[in-house]
């Protein structure tokens, strides 16, 4: 065992530390600047004072460095890279540390220009390759020791390679025993002792080495230094390992895939293990089992950004059941073996599986039936070539018909009791349903549900499973012991929703007088609904604008609309009537009517109104020409996708009913033509709820590909669909954004002006529904307040598994600590506005309760089920 001391240290009788061990590994992005050194210093110090403790700190090599190991280990320019890295070491040391290059790596350095000149250097043995990828960790830890020591902290150093014995394992090649190895991690009374008597009290070491049985170096493979700190901890018995990186922890997602991803703050071994294999790159899989096997405690945490709780990993984790993570792998190669002769043929797959080994192809996923056996090989583990698979396929076609499938991409599910969990996934099923699944594998102890599709095929799909898993509860994100936040709000990106008007005082003394009145009752703000509707006369790319009163038709809102300028939408006679009674005078070309399946008498009535009418298929032409023999309409086409917050609001695509199919709009036209029917306007609502940016972008482009080929087109409607933030989760719509996008779209297609019909974006959160608490119950642990509201009231969250914030507004101020099923006395399993709602634990029977951003598709479907009676409604000028 080697100890360096500073340059100027004064020998003397060695000093033992009294403390339990901490291991902190930073990787190679931590030891690249000097300002992370320095960082590096300071955690190890402050964590040995404040825990009483002593600390080994195990580095990488610098960033790139083993990269440019490998090369040199492949026989690739050796002399000009051995070159390069010794002059970047040294300028690493002047320039950036501060230090004397040959005092901190003179050693170390000459270490490094003798492999150049080794005789092994022609043949590239292994034992070579091992010494020279093995520099990188010796030279950073070398210089980050002198640089802090320079900087009065007590830092030894310590060879990994007097620690780490390298073990052998059965039917390992020869490469794997020297360039991928695993150490003996299990510790004795011996070791801890001599590992103790150090005198220093903080200690640097390398991952990534070990020692070989003939005394040269190992290598740990890639990830080693992960593994090299899970090693260490368990020799020592460390109280736990902190593994530092450039990243927060490990995620729900990929954060750069999934911006909504969440941090897993709380982990158990064996979750953590499927997460890291199936994916996650921010931890080694193979440096689990050694802190697992000696109970060792572990910690993923962000060198930049300290202060965040990182991922906890340990065994006394009390299990929580759901998805805690979903993951893809690109580059998985399938191979599908059938025939008819496997069928209860004893040694079948032994004969196939030999002819596996034979090739040194290792089998990841595997799914079976009477007749077809079909394994994936996963590249990680794999030397994978196309003259390996001809070889193999070769061999397989001895025993039965190969077909191998690449490029495909591994989905994984991973989380505690994914069969229980079934039930909630029939979205996430149905999402495969629409590509094409190769494989499907659940492993045996219920911790990973994979979907095999081609690799295209997976593009886009995290982010809506994600979502679709947070939606369904599969994935418990309400679980803050296990959840933590999003990677929007960690690095700043998340725009968050403006105070609600409701919680200003003044509007909070209005409303609850209402309720003194009665409940349940709407009350809508028409400051908001005018500032909604004053945000989108100011996007200059828009030409019409109209509201879909679908979504509240409430005469005071359709007036205080009509007055900044907005043309009314109508889906129905009954609107249409409402918007005359309503707003007295109201221009008939400032009406448009989209009716859906509606009684032909209603497209005669709006024609004779004089307000534009919509039509969506060829057969009401055909069925009914006189009604439309001469007039000027709108078509509404189907463009064969949709987009949406639930299925029930996705208006696109061969299972929706709205629209003519794109593949019939020649014929169409020629129906028209045949009419004297001039089609003046193209229309596309494809859902609600929308956020898709380049959504509006394709939906224009297409209409506009239509409208030239139709030739009389002079408008082209959008629709509607724009978002609202109904939770804390949702960010508000980037109205600049979308603005921006449409500019850009109007100077592709100035030929067309450009029509809105938004609904919910103007009304939304302009309303509220108050309520009373009715009462408050405990039932089998779970706590229930009853509201005199129900699903009758406010059907949102039983038809589409809406959110709506729920707040205790006699208690506005109080702390909302107690998780709380809201529900309605409605006869109905689905009257439920809202499980584990935050609200004060002193909610009682009779306070008020405010259910939020309710003005959209409110009062407007409400009923008298089970003979309750509608809300009141009242209006807040």
């Amino acid at each position: 065992m080697s100890i360096a001391t500073a340059p100027d240290a004064t020998t003397s009788a060695p000093t033992t530390h009294a403390g339990r061990w901490l291991v902190l590994k930073f990787g190679g992005t931590s030891v690249s600047k000097r300002e992370r050194w320095d960082t590096i210093g300071r955690l190890a110090d402050e964590r040995a004072s404040l825990e009483h403790a002593r600390v080994l700190v195990v580095v990488s090599a610098l960033s790139g460095v083993t990269n440019e190991l490998q090369a040199i280990a492949n026989g690739e320019d050796i002399a000009g890279r051995i070159a390069a890295l010794i002059a970047r070491h040294r300028a690493f040391c002047a320039d950036e540390l501060g230090i004397d290059p040959d005092a901190a790596l003179g050693e170390r350095l000459r270490a490094l220009q003798a492999l150049r000149d080794d005789p092994r250097a022609a043949s590239r043995a292994l034992d070579w390759q091992a010494e020279v990828l093995g520099q990188g960790e010796l030279l950073s830890s070398s210089l980050g020791a002198a640089y802090l020591r320079a900087q009065g902290l007590d830092f030894g150093w310590c060879d990994a390679r007097e620690w780490l014995d390298a073990v052998s394992l059965p039917n390992a090649s020869e490469w794997a025993q020297r360039l991928s190895v695993n150490c003996r991690f299990e510790a004795d009374a011996a070791l801890r002792a001599r590992f103790a008597a150090q005198p220093a009290r903080l200690l640097l070491t390398q991952g990534f080495i070990a020692r070989h049985g003939d005394g040269g170096t190992a290598i740990l493979g890639r990830g080693g230094s992960d593994t090299s700190a899970a090693y260490f901890g368990a020799l020592l018995g460390a109280s736990r390992v902190e593994i530092w990186t450039d990243v927060p922890g490990m995620f729900s997602a990929n954060p750069r895939e999934v911006p909504d991803a969440r941090l897993l703050t709380r982990l158990d071994y064996a979750e953590a293990q499927e997460i890291a294999t199936t994916g996650a790159k921010v931890l080694h899989p193979r440096s689990i089992k050694p802190c697992r096997d000696v109970g060792v405690p572990m910690r993923i945490l962000d060198t930049s950004r300290p202060q965040l709780p990182g991922t906890r990993i340990e065994g006394s984790v009390a299990a929580v059941p759901g998805v805690k993570a979903i993951s893809r792998r690109n580059g998985i190669v399938l191979v599908s073996m059938e025939s008819i002769g496997m069928w209860q043929q004893v040694g079948f797959l032994a004969d196939v599986f030999e002819r596996f080994k034979r090739h040194g192809l290792s089998v990841d996923l595997i799914g079976s039936s009477e007749t077809n056996v079909t394994v994936s090989l996963d590249p990680s583990e794999n030397l994978v070539s196309t003259d390996v698979l001809g070889r193999l396929s070769e061999d397989l076609a001895q025993v039965c018909r190969v077909k191998v499938i690449v490029p495909c991409a591994a989905i994984t599910l991973v989380g505690r009791g994914m069969r229980s969990l079934l039930h909630k996934l029939s979205e996430v099923w149905e999402m495969f349903g629409r590509e094409r699944v190769h494989l499907i594998s659940q492993s045996s102890n219920d911790l990973n549900l994979t979907f095999v599709v081609d690799e295209a095929a997976a593009d886009g799909m995290l982010h809506k499973l994600h979502a679709e898993l947070i939606d369904s509860g599969a994935m418990p994100v309400y679980e803050t012991q296990v959840f933590g936040p999003r990677w929007r709000e960690i690095n700043g990106s998340v725009r968050p929703r403006p105070a609600a008007w409701w919680r200003a005082p003044h509007e909070r003394t209005r409303l609850l007088e209402l309720a003194r009145h009665g409940t349940p009752r709407y009350a809508y703000h028409l400051p908001t609904v005018i500032e909604r509707a004053r945000q989108l006369q100011a996007i200059a790319a828009v030409d019409r604008r109209y509201y879909a009163i679908k979504a509240n038709s409430h005469p005071a809102i359709l007036r205080a609309l009509a007055a900044e300028g907005f043309g009314l939408e109508c889906v129905s006679q009954g609107e249409v009537e409402r918007v005359f009674d309503a707003v007295p005078g109201f221009d008939p070309a400032r009406v448009l009517f989209t009716p859906s399946f509606a009684p032909i008498g209603e497209y005669e009535t709006a024609f004779a109104r004089g307000i534009t009418v919509t039509v969506d298929n060829v057969e009401l032409l055909r069925r009914w020409p006189g009604v439309f023999r001469g007039r000027a309409l709108w078509l509404r086409i189907d463009l064969g996708h949709g987009d949406g917050h639930h299925a029930k609001v996705n208006t696109g695509g061969k299972a929706s009913k709205f629209g003519l199919s794109a593949q019939r709009v020649e014929e169409f036209v020629e129906a028209a033509r045949a009419l004297d029917v001039r089609i003046t306007g193209v229309h596309a609502h494809l859902g609600s709820g929308i956020d898709n940016s380049a959504h509006w972008k394709v939906v224009v482009d297409e209409l506009a590909g239509f409208a030239r080929r139709i030739g009389s087109v002079e408008v082209i409607d959008i629709g509607g669909g724009l978002p609202i933030a109904y939770s804390d989760d949702d960010e508000p719509f980037d109205l600049d954004a979308w603005a921006t996008g449409l500019a850009a779209i109007k100077i592709l297609h100035p030929a067309f002006k450009l029509a809105i019909e938004p609904g919910r974006f103007l009304v939304a959160e302009a309303g509220v529904l108050l309520t009373h608490a009715t009462q408050v119950i405990e039932k089998d642990g779970v706590q229930r307040v009853g509201l005199d509201a129900g699903m009758n009231a406010l059907i949102r969250p039983a038809l589409y598994d809406a959110w709506h914030d729920i707040a205790n507004l006699s208690q506005l101020d109080a702390a909302c600590d107690v998780d709380f099923d809201v529900v309605g006395p409605i006869c109905e399993s689905s009257d439920v506005f809202g499980q584990r709602v935050k609200l004060p634990a002193t909610t009682v029977p009779g306070d008020v309760m405010l259910v939020a951003d309710a003005g959209a598709y409110g009062f407007c479907m409400s009923n008298a089920y089970n003979l309750r009676a509608l809300p009141a409604e009242d209006v807040l000028e």
